[in-house]
């Protein structure tokens, strides 16, 4: 008998036709939105594939006593507990790399759009008004100064599409040296934690969710970055802490923000960012595109297919 593979989120059809050829595959997309389902469709599964909001916990890897496999459809892996995977000697895998530059993407035109400003107003302009004036104040992005907290992979493909059209690039990442090769052959500049906030035009963060980066942009640290900054989070929603930022918007201490995360997704009702000027707001799409679901998919249906071929008899 094939080995049976559980699929909770969505995933690109020809990935799942693939893996559907070979395998006992059960493709439930909206299970995610049914947590207390999973587990009863879980026995007897060898694979488990998710994207970011099926929670991997003990409780699920319990009602899954044959699970081999956990997939994941993207990178971050805080939604699975991988301690606890380790010690069932359940193989996960990320799809590492795969929706970067979808991201990087995703930095650079909200990083325009919020510069230049100019993009709320076609309700107005279809009624025949001309607010012309209140919009000339845009700002262009080349000469401007990136700060990149982070700088794996999103941010080194960031980091290019930046230079090519002008920017200054300067990051921040306490796991890649000042010394290391990689700040010069990407041609930024690594800075101090604080000395990338207060100097950068467009912040932008690229790290994962851990105690030492929860809470991160906090009000304290958003007070040190420019007035007139705009800040774009495609981590994690607990690294900034939304109350603050929502204040600093509403005061004018800065000039923007996009955030893709959020702290609780979706967003509950009431959130404090509900009417923040100068905000864009996403549902966890920045490195979800056509192209870059087709990648992400394909490749964790090949590294599952393979985890499973490698499997005992």
């Amino acid at each position: 008998m094939s080995a049976r593979i559980l699929i909770t989120e969505f995933m690109d059809e020809p990935a799942v036709a693939a893996l559907a050829a070979r395998f006992d595959v059960r493709y439930e997309p909206a299970l995610a939105d049914h947590a207390n389902d999973i587990p009863g469709h879980l026995a007897g599964c060898a694979a488990l594939i998710v994207r970011n909001r099926t929670q991997v916990t003990e409780r699920l890897l319990d009602a899954g006593p044959r699970l081999r496999v956990v997939g994941r459809l993207g990178v971050g892996l805080d939604n699975i507990d991988v301690k606890a995977c380790e010690a069932r000697h359940i193989a996960v895998i990320p799809a590492t790399g795969a929706n970067a530059r979808a991201v990087a993407e995703y930095v650079i035109a909200t990083a325009m759009a919020l510069l230049r400003g100019a993009y709320d107003s076609t309700g107005a302009v279809a009624t025949g008004q001309w607010p012309r004036a209140a919009l000339s104040g845009g700002r262009e992005i080349h000469g401007k100064v990136l700060g990149l907290v982070g700088f794996g992979n999103i941010g080194r493909i960031t980091a290019r599409l930046a230079r090519g059209i002008g920017m200054r690039v300067i990051g921040f990442d306490p796991h890649v040296p000042a010394s290391d090769a990689v700040w010069r052959d990407e041609s930024v500049t690594s800075h101090p934690f604080a000395d990338v906030v207060a100097q950068a035009d467009v912040l932008s963060l690229h790290v994962p969710l851990t105690p030492a980066t929860r809470g991160l942009m906090d009000a304290e640290r958003l007070a040190t970055m420019k007035a007139d900054a705009v800040l774009i989070n495609t981590a994690r929603g607990g690294v900034v802490d939304e109350a603050a930022l929502a204040a600093a918007l509403h005061a004018g201490r800065l000039g923007g923000a996009a955030l893709d995360v959020f702290a609780t997704e979706p967003l509950p009702g009431g959130s404090p960012l509900a009417g923040c000027p100068h905000l864009i707001l996403t549902p966890h799409v920045a490195g979800v595109t056509r192209e870059s679901n087709a990648r992400v998919s394909g490749s964790i249906a090949e590294q599952v297919a393979a985890a499973l071929d490698g499997l005992p008899a």
